[in-house]
């Protein structure tokens, strides 16, 4: 016979004290004192009772889950912001929704409006919807919180990385070496961090650099199906948009006989795990995407708890990591 999971009720019981009392100290309400409190945990320990969070939901009005929309899930950088948020979720009580849009951007306005739908909060990582849309989902969804683009306009809480000033920092390191002409692998052009990047490399004719951008993306394939084009203009280095589509570019690189960084010097962005292990490892820009997922995490905590006063963000800062993938001009 199935064993009976025990009930709140249970629980009252056992140590004594009304249902109510035993869930506002599951709540970790802080009107119950902490030797009363310590009471019901004990009891509710010993007969193996865990409250259900559906149940608790619907009495409080609540779901206790926190919506996630994300471009690409096959990308390590929101791996990392994604388990800096859950760390946070996870302390407090809340359960993640992820939902991907495979950088499909005509379908991000629909996942945020389901997400919206069955949690707490959203936390929308790199939208690259265009600001009247995002304009129009802050409309309709007060707890909202952008990570990964500065969104200002919108009026939307908002925390992201400064690529801009990592990217003229190695444009201007490459430019310490020698190299005048780069061209850069882009991105998407509706992302907020590949048009920063790129706008970083365009600033770099200050020191000399003559740019050029070409088509890629965020993939391995992406960065590796570019580099012809890239080679077309004849660059001394190749500055990709992320560490994926610089490592494509080093694998196509090494396929062709070129050598890496004695004839093209190539960099990257993010620092993910792999770039230090790349082949040769990659100069790249180290972005705090953990402290991204943790401060969004905490913005959205203070809406839903009616008390949003976590003052606005700054950039955050990237630091540039200089490996054996970058050397001096040819």
């Amino acid at each position: 016979m199935t064993q009976r999971r025990p009930t709140i009720s249970d629980v009252a019981r056992e140590a004594g004290v009304s249902i109510a009392t035993v869930s506002r100290v599951m709540r970790r309400n802080d009107s119950v004192s902490p030797a009363l409190a310590e009471r019901v945990r004990e009891a509710a320990d010993r007969l193996g009772y865990r409250p259900n969070p559906v149940a608790r939901g619907l009495a409080l009005g609540e779901s206790r889950m926190i919506g996630v929309f994300v471009p690409q899930l096959a990308n390590p950088y929101f791996h990392l912001t994604l388990k800096a948020i859950a760390g946070g979720t996870n302390e407090d009580g809340y359960r993640l929704l992820v939902q991907e849009s495979d950088d499909v951007t005509e379908d991000e306005t629909e996942i945020v409006d389901t997400l919206y739908r069955h949690a707490d909060g959203v936390i929308m990582l790199a939208p690259r919807m265009p600001d009247e849309l995002l304009q129009a989902l802050v409309d309709r969804h007060p707890r909202l919180v952008c990570a990964g683009r500065m969104a200002l306009t919108a009026g939307i809480p908002s925390v992201a990385t400064d690529c801009h000033s990592a990217m003229l920092d190695m444009a201007r390191t490459l430019a310490r070496l020698g190299h005048r002409k780069v061209a850069f692998v882009s991105g998407s052009h509706e992302s907020w961090y590949n048009m920063e990047r790129w706008r970083a490399v365009q600033q770099a004719a200050e020191f000399g650099i003559e740019a050029v951008r070409v088509q890629g993306g965020y993939s391995v394939e992406e960065g590796r199906a570019a580099t012809d084009r890239a080679l077309e203009h004849e660059p001394t280095a190749i500055m990709a948009s992320n560490d994926l589509a610089a490592i494509g570019v080093l694998s196509r690189l090494r396929e062709l006989g070129i050598g890496v960084p004695e004839e093209i010097s190539v960099t990257g962005f993010d620092d993910i795990p792999f770039a230090a292990h790349s082949d040769p490892p990659l100069t790249t820009a180290r972005s705090p995407e953990g402290l991204v997922g943790a401060l969004a995490w905490t913005m959205l905590r203070s809406i839903i708890v009616g008390d949003p006063t976590t003052p606005p963000q700054p950039l955050l800062r990237a630091e540039v990591v200089v490996r054996e993938s970058t050397g001096p001009a040819a």
